[in-house]
């Protein structure tokens, strides 16, 4: 069973900072793709920023220049740097990854954590 475990959330004044992680409890293949996703009450959930194996990143474009996605693929984990945040960086964040599901690397599976609260209020 593959977990994705999220944490980091948490309560910060405008303009401050934090910092999440999610740890993949294991990929027998590898780990294609991970990234970050937010939903805000009533909104759809949305692409933050997401990395490939090789290190490529892409960003929303209400992030860019404040966020910065980073992995350590020996430890199976994806970070979040959120600099400068705003009140409207306000959801619950979700962990998503694409892992490898045979050898050959011709298949991925996707998989979601249970989110975790940020919350950007003075």
């Amino acid at each position: 069973q593959v977990q994705l475990v999220e944490s980091g959330g948490g309560l910060v004044q405008p303009g401050g900072s934090l910092r999440l992680s999610c740890v993949v409890s294991r990929s027998i293949f590898g780990i294609k793709r991970m990234g970050w996703y937010r939903q805000a009450p009533g909104e759809r959930r949305d692409l933050v920023a997401r990395i490939t194996s090789d290190g490529s990143t892409n960003y929303s474009d209400s992030v860019k220049g404040r966020f910065t996605i980073s992995r350590d693929n020996a430890k199976n984990t994806v970070y979040l740097q959120m600099n400068s945040l705003k009140p409207e960086d306000t959801a619950v964040y979700y962990c998503n990854a694409d892992l490898w599901s045979d050898s050959l690397k011709l298949r991925t599976q996707n998989y979601w954590g249970q989110g975790t609260q940020v919350t950007v209020s003075s």
